[in-house]
């Protein structure tokens, strides 16, 4: 925590134990593990729900396939590579809440003012676009900090459990929020209406994220690397030559280097561990290879396997499966580390030769195989974050992190559409082998961090 100049170190520390004492008698470490789920469980509803419906409402605006495309695939780019820029700016800073804050609300405000898009003439298709783009900006704004809050809390109850158990509640509302627009859609024979109802879980996420930011103000005191730190008068004293912030932080913001070039350098990770690089670059490897969602519908709906409005169905149910993985893996993670995550390169490399194939059976199979490897990608891929990576950098590390993800994604999407018009074989091959890249890399990660000192 940052604090006023002039505080000595004994002060120092028993203020640290102070708050300590006093988060965790008002709320245990579960608590907030679970109440963060709920506000991503709200908030998953409301954008899961949305972009279940994206495709269907731009072309309701007049947009083409191309345009559909490109706004969707801009913005989930935009989700995970603007983490770049929120990162380091959460750790330079230490505004982890403002910015966890700030990213739920452009959510909870651009989704449903696409309600409004159909009775803006031709102005509505760009309104969209433009709303979809700030929507999935908010996700790059909230999600470093938000990790970075987590992180600090799961620490206390394992961090694969408390990341597992924070992303099947995520899942939850990723598999209700189809649900609910198809119902409204399906009451109202109209997209607009749907858009407009998600404004209630909207709201509720906002609520909820009040009501935490205002009992546990610093979720730091709930990590023992923290509490272990307080006690020691010579980092007490360090940390009181620091500037007064306005904001009470998780951590202390790293700024001993300013200006446009300290910012350049915690864009691109200067001074992280190797390991995270090694690391980063599996994950990026995975994420690429991962087939999307929009292929997997596509391929479904062109070949007649099921009809277009059961695809939604099916997103719903790969979510459910999402949700299921990450709470079991994260509990596996807790008790065998790492060695865990070699699962996901054979499951993504599994993804095309099932999803994609002429049998509706095997195809649902493929489906699930891919809600299991998203699950554990969006879950306890992180929580291999913050054992790389030291609690004051560790929102910076989350950025870049899913800064290579969003390049890969980008690079993976465009590799995967191609080759599917092409050769179905092909993209096995190119997937098959990419994957066997992340693993050795992935092997490499795990057996350096369980020699280190």
């Amino acid at each position: 925590m940052t604090e006023a100049p002039g505080t000595d170190a004994g002060t120092d520390a028993g203020t640290d134990a102070a708050a300590v004492t006093s988060a965790r008698g008002r709320w245990s470490a579960w608590r907030v593990v679970w109440w963060f789920g709920f506000v991503s469980l709200a908030a998953d509803m409301v954008y899961e729900g949305a972009r279940s419906v994206y495709g269907p409402l731009l072309a309701s605006l007049g947009a083409s396939a191309v345009v559909v495309g490109l706004v969707t695939g801009a913005g989930e780019a935009m989700a995970l590579v603007l983490r770049l820029v929120f990162g380091p700016l959460a750790d330079r800073t230490g505004r982890y809440w403002g910015l966890t804050i700030l990213g739920y609300g452009l959510t909870a405000v651009c989704v449903p003012l696409l309600a409004v898009t159909p009775f803006v003439g031709g102005a509505g298709l760009v309104l969209a676009a433009v709303l979809i783009l700030l929507e999935r900006s908010g996700k790059a704004v909230r999600s470093p900090s938000k990790s970075a809050l987590l992180a600090h809390v799961a620490s206390a109850v394992g961090r694969g459990r408390g990341f597992g158990v924070h992303k099947a509640l995520d899942q939850v509302g990723a598999f209700a929020g189809p649900l609910l627009v198809a119902a409204v859609i399906g009451a109202s024979g109209v997209i607009w209406p749907s858009m407009a109802v998600l404004a209630v879980p909207g709201v509720a996420a906002m609520l909820l994220l009040a009501v935490i930011r205002s009992r546990v103000p610093d979720p730091a005191v709930y990590d023992e690397e923290h509490v272990g730190a307080a006690s020691k008068s010579a980092t007490a004293e360090a940390a009181s030559t620091q500037p007064h912030a306005t904001e009470t932080t998780a951590v202390q913001p790293d700024s001993s280097t300013g200006g446009l070039r300290g910012w350049f350098a915690d864009a691109v990770g200067a001074g992280l561990p190797r390991e995270f690089f090694g690391y980063a670059l599996a994950a990026g490897l995975t994420t690429g290879g991962l087939v999307t969602f929009g292929i997997i519908g596509y391929h479904l709906s062109v070949k007649g396997l099921v009809a277009v409005a059961a695809v939604p169905l099916v997103y719903a149910g790969a979510m459910a499966v999402e949700a299921l993985a990450a709470l079991g893996v994260g509990l596996v993670y807790d008790r065998r580390g790492g060695s865990v995550l070699h699962l996901v390169p054979v499951l993504v490399a599994l993804v095309p030769a099932l999803a994609l194939t002429g049998r509706l059976w095997v195809a649902l199979v493929g489906v699930a195989v891919w809600g299991l490897a998203t699950g554990v990608q969006d879950s306890t891929v992180k929580a291999l974050v913050a054992e790389v990576v030291a609690a004051p950098r560790r929102a910076t590390a989350y950025g870049v992190f899913a800064g290579v993800q969003g390049a890969f994604a980008i690079v993976g999407g465009l590799v995967a559409g191609w080759l599917y018009d092409r050769s179905l074989a092909a993209l096995i091959v190119v997937v098959a082998v990419s994957q066997l890249v992340a693993l050795v890399l992935l092997i490499r990660t795990v057996h350096s961090l369980r020699h280190q000192p």
